[in-house]
């Protein structure tokens, strides 16, 4: 077997492994806020919470002795797992996929009373939907016209009835062992004092964009399962501590030369104030050695966390220090403060130390090209439309410019072509939130800025994009994929997504239209 062939196989898993860790994330990320507002009821009205209400919290009896069920057992017991499942249903086949996917995963929940079911809800809900659209496949076209609605009605009835008793009565035992071995696996892992190690796989996938299929799939779901115990969990900050990335680029502000130095500080307030943490794996890609910096880091954490007790009661996203911060279990707040200043402290200095060693010959061959080629590394491992690389590739430009005096950077693409009226523009990125929601302000901003009135600019996932769009901008490794859902709409790529010059091409189009 050759080299290349070697490559193109890790390749192929490597992009395997992210487009399934993509579609978790798909199905968790739009549901994130029904885990936060689960999290707030949990903290503020469990037992050990902060204002106790028996009602709400789930414990106690009412005044007939009957004992309260509250609002955290139910919501995640089913309300959660639901969610998702449709979530993921829906994703596969449209409203229908989504209905029959949460009666399905219906069946696992009930058959696997006691444990949360949220590893159910991430197979049944798409894997239902993948039966229903192939069933559907089978009569589609051979209906008799005014018995539609009924065939497809009493289609989706029959089959979420039969697959649901086969969840009931042959996954959900399987899939109960299986969270119940993970669970414990954790329990031992953080007895043992081992947990940190955990950083060892955690941070470099963060920088390849291998860590969804981890975070979305196992630790979400295994840590609102110790919420519901514990009223928090450590598992939630696994991998959403912003501080390893603070103290790496702390570094780059303090030690880096060129480029990386002149963008650092603009990146630390994206990825500590915002949350957007793929804006600091460029400056790994361009010294990988810095891997051991966010690793030491990031085990400091956990190792902290650990020893103190503290922990989450919902996932931080974006991985803000806001979003950590309020998602922070009553009497945590000190050790999850400690947690980041401490990993944030440990990443800085072994990022110094490797920068330092390295100082001097960075000096003697500065330029832009090093950042400049990790950014388009880091766009390739990810695979997928990111702003803030774009951004951060666009500020790279511009300190380029204004070192040599000539664009590090040429765009690539031709002049929109004026096909039609544009009212509908979509930016469409993998998980359709961060990175094309901050795309879409700044176009949004721009046609306001303009006058333009009558013209929507939304973000979307590319998996739920669709053919009403008029217009959809995408980054140049998705634009073929997007090109695929909707096949009438225009579809602008960019390199750039911050502050693309192609955003003035749009504007243009929309201002000559209303001509």
């Amino acid at each position: 077997m050759t080299a290349t062939s070697v490559e193109q196989k890790r390749g192929g898993a490597r992009v395997g492994i992210q487009r399934f860790g993509s579609f978790l994330s798909g199905m968790v990320m739009p549901n994130i806020s029904a885990f936060i507002a689960w999290g707030l009821i949990t903290a503020l009205f469990i037992e050990t919470g902060w204002t106790p209400v028996p009602v709400l919290g789930g414990f106690g009896t009412d005044a007939e002795g009957n004992a309260n069920i509250g609002l955290v057992g139910p919501m995640i017991t089913y309300l959660l797992p639901l969610l998702i499942a449709y979530t993921g249903g829906r994703m596969v086949h449209g409203f229908r996929g989504g209905v029959v996917g949460a009666v399905v995963t219906m069946g696992v929940i009930v058959g696997a009373a006691g444990t949360p079911m949220f590893l159910g809800a991430l197979i049944c809900g798409p894997l239902a939907a993948l039966v229903m659209k192939q069933l559907d496949k089978l009569w589609d076209g051979r209906i008799r016209a005014g018995f539609e609605m009924l065939v497809n009605n009493f289609s989706a009835g029959i089959a979420s009835f039969l697959m649901a008793m086969v969840a009931f009565f042959g996954l959900a035992p399987l899939l109960k062992l299986v969270s119940q071995a993970l669970g414990t696996a954790v329990e031992f892992l953080l007895h043992a004092g081992l947990l940190p190690l955990v950083s060892i796989i955690i941070e470099p996938a963060k920088v390849l964009f291998l860590n969804n299929a981890i975070n979305h799939g196992v630790l979400t779901p295994l840590g609102a399962a110790q919420v519901q115990d514990q009223g928090k969990s450590i598992l939630f900050l696994l991998e959403a501590n912003p501080g390893p990335g603070l103290g790496l680029l702390l570094a780059f502000t303090v030690f880096g030369v060129g480029v990386a130095r002149a963008t650092a500080p603009g990146a630390i307030i994206i990825q500590f104030l915002g949350g957007i943490h793929e804006i600091y794996f460029p400056y790994v890609l361009m010294k990988p050695a810095l891997l051991l910096a966010v690793i030491a880091g990031g085990a400091t954490g956990v190792a902290t966390n650990a020893i103190a007790g503290s922990g989450l009661v919902a996932p931080a996203s974006p991985g803000s220090i806001f979003a950590v911060l309020i998602s922070t279990a009553p009497g945590s707040h000190l050790g999850v403060i400690l947690s980041v200043v401490l990993s944030a402290a440990v990443s800085f200095l072994v990022a110094a130390v490797i920068l330092r060693a390295s100082r001097k010959r960075d000096l003697e061959s500065e330029n832009a090209g090093d950042l400049g080629a990790a950014i388009a590394a880091t766009q390739a491992n990810k695979g997928r439309s990111s702003d803030v690389l774009s951004g951060l590739g666009n500020a790279a430009t511009g300190a380029a410019v204004s070192q040599a005096g000539a664009p590090a950077e040429q765009v690539r693409q031709t002049a929109v072509a004026d096909r039609g009226p544009v009212r509908n523009i979509v930016f469409a990125c993998d998980a359709g939130m961060g990175s094309s929601a901050m795309g879409a302000t700044v176009l949004r901003n721009k046609i306001k800025k303009a006058g333009l009135e009558g013209v929507t600019v939304v973000n979307k996932a590319i998996a739920n994009l669709d053919d009403s769009a008029d217009l959809v901008i995408t980054q140049r490794e998705l634009t073929a994929r997007a090109e695929q859902k909707a096949p009438s709409a225009q579809h602008v790529s960019v390199d750039n997504f911050m502050n693309s010059p192609r955003y003035d091409e749009v504007v243009q189009q929309v201002a000559n239209q209303s001509k």
